[in-house]
């Protein structure tokens, strides 16, 4: 295990546009990082490689870390399958921890995405200047490899608060463990890197599709300004946005998410996780993750609408709970859009309907094999951004004017009464299953006493969290409720810091 670790670490090395192939030697025969680096095309080859991991996390990992660890989902009890602990211990906020590390597979696996991630990006922004090649495409590449490696370092902050800040590759063992860094230090380090990145990357109408922008560097830099509350450093960053042209609200809301083909980068997208169905290896299957068990071939076929369904046991994740169904207001068309209900024939729970998230659920060719894209920045968070900025520093009307925006095209009219409650309550049904829920709550401090009054709910009726009639919550459910998640446990192991 120390071996995978450390060899995770050294692996910015030599990379690939979407496999994971290293070589930690240094042979002239073959690649590596020491003779690999010498012309615009392998940086542009660094570079691809460097956004695989975001596959890997948005597919497997982030909705169970942020949306399942939340009020919006619950995962769907099935006694009929056995224990499957380490992701209802996320979604009951059970996780196992001593001295302040964790045992659970998908906060480490999170974890060490996060690190392949920096590494790679680390490798390309060591050597990329001491290549000469067009001015204009260096920037491009470094701009995105500064982007991508902020966004990791901010995904680890919220999840861990501290963790080590490596910069540079990692070339041996004595290298491999740092201290753990302050959550001050990553902060200022992922404000650097993305004001950097912000100044470097092409617009998104210059952009090749799919990849980090001005626009989306820009958005993350305000949305960690919007964590630090450092409103008028939001405000001047996001009005940028707005006021580039770039992004446009798409009228109707169930058009704003790709479809497993097409629709992909549109308008209303800023940044989104790009999949590919097909054999090339690049596809995702989260909805399939998503959908309730047991499902017949028939009752997955009329929602995928493949060819060739099959038919789906175990256990339902990330499944809509009663709360986020109710939080929509009546007229509200992102509902419909949202959530589906699919009625099971099979399972604890047959004859009874079940919600399913209904936005990504985009018909395809292939059983378990979608192209659908995660949707990681759109343009109505950025109209909410700056919304709350606004409201924050006292500049009501201007912020309602923005809010508003949002929800007109939901069918809705203009908010009312508390307009900070109502910012809040916008971007729960707005951006819902988009994985933003658990961040808000801890961003503005209510995620003890929402979570301590949401684990009650369910322990006070758990068929309505879909347990079935003689289940209820394991005797821990909702007794570690924490801010941010412990460390791996076997990352602990390696490391003299944790």
């Amino acid at each position: 295990m120390k071996k995978l670790i450390l060899y995770t670490l050294f692996t910015g090395t030599l990379l690939t546009s979407c496999k994971d192939d290293f070589l930690t030697i240094v042979p002239e025969t073959q690649l590596s990082s020491a003779i690999f680096f010498t012309k615009e095309a392998d940086f542009q080859q660094a570079v691809n490689a460097a956004y695989v991991p975001l596959r890997t996390i948005f597919n497997d990992r982030a909705w169970l870390l942020s949306e399942m660890h939340s009020d919006n989902t619950y995962y769907a009890r099935n006694p009929l399958f056995g224990a499957t602990e380490q992701q209802e211990d996320l979604a009951d906020f059970a996780l196992p921890t001593a001295n302040g590390v964790t045992s659970n597979t998908h906060v480490l696996n999170q974890y060490r995405q996060d690190y392949l991630l920096i590494s790679r990006a680390n490798q390309v922004l060591a050597t990329i200047d001491n290549v000469d090649f067009a001015a204009e495409s260096k920037n491009n590449l470094k701009g995105q490899a500064l982007f991508l490696r902020a966004f990791a370092y901010f995904e680890l902050v919220r999840y861990f608060q501290k963790v080590p800040l490596h910069l540079t590759p990692v070339a041996n063992r004595e290298e491999a463990a740092l201290p753990l860094a302050s959550e001050e230090e990553l902060y200022n380090q992922i404000i650097k890197d993305a004001t950097e990145a912000a100044t470097l990357l092409l617009p998104k109408s210059k952009q090749e599709a799919g990849r980090a922008t001005s626009g989306a560097a820009r958005t993350l830099l305000a949305n960690v300004y919007i964590v630090q509350k450092k409103w008028a450093e939001a405000e001047t960053v996001l009005r940028e946005v707005v006021n580039s042209n770039e992004y446009a609200l798409i009228p109707n809301y169930a058009d704003v998410f790709s479809t497993s083909t097409g629709n992909k980068n549109n308008k209303e997208s800023v940044f989104e996780v790009q999949f590919l169905e097909g054999s090339a290896g690049l596809n995702g299957n989260f909805i399939y993750q998503f959908m309730p068990r047991d499902i017949t071939a028939a009752e997955l076929g009329a929602i995928t609408g493949v060819s060739n369904p099959q038919p789906l046991s175990g256990e339902g994740n990330n499944i809509p709970t009663p709360d986020i169904i109710a939080a929509y207001e009546p007229g509200d068309t992102r509902k419909e859009a949202s959530i589906g209900y699919v009625t099971l024939s099979g399972g604890p729970r047959a004859k009874e309907a079940y919600p399913y998230i209904k936005k990504y659920a985009k018909t395809h060719a292939l059983f378990n094999n979608t192209g659908t894209n995660w949707p990681v920045y759109r343009y109505s968070e950025v109209l909410l951004f700056l919304a709350e900025a606004l409201n924050e520093q006292g500049k009501s009307g201007e912020a309602a004017t923005f809010l508003n925006q949002v929800r007109t095209r939901a069918g809705l009219g203009e908010a009312t009464g508390d307009l900070w409650e109502a910012i809040y309550q916008e971007r729960r049904v707005e951006l819902a299953f988009e994985n933003k829920r658990w961040f808000d709550l801890v961003r503005t401090g209510r995620a003890i006493e929402t979570i301590t009054a949401y684990g009650s709910r369910i322990k006070a009726n758990p068929q309505a969290y879909y347990y079935p009639n003689d289940r209820s919550p394991r005797g821990h459910a909702f007794s570690n409720i924490t801010l941010y998640y412990p460390l791996p446990a076997d990352e602990a192991a390696l490391s003299p810091y944790f």
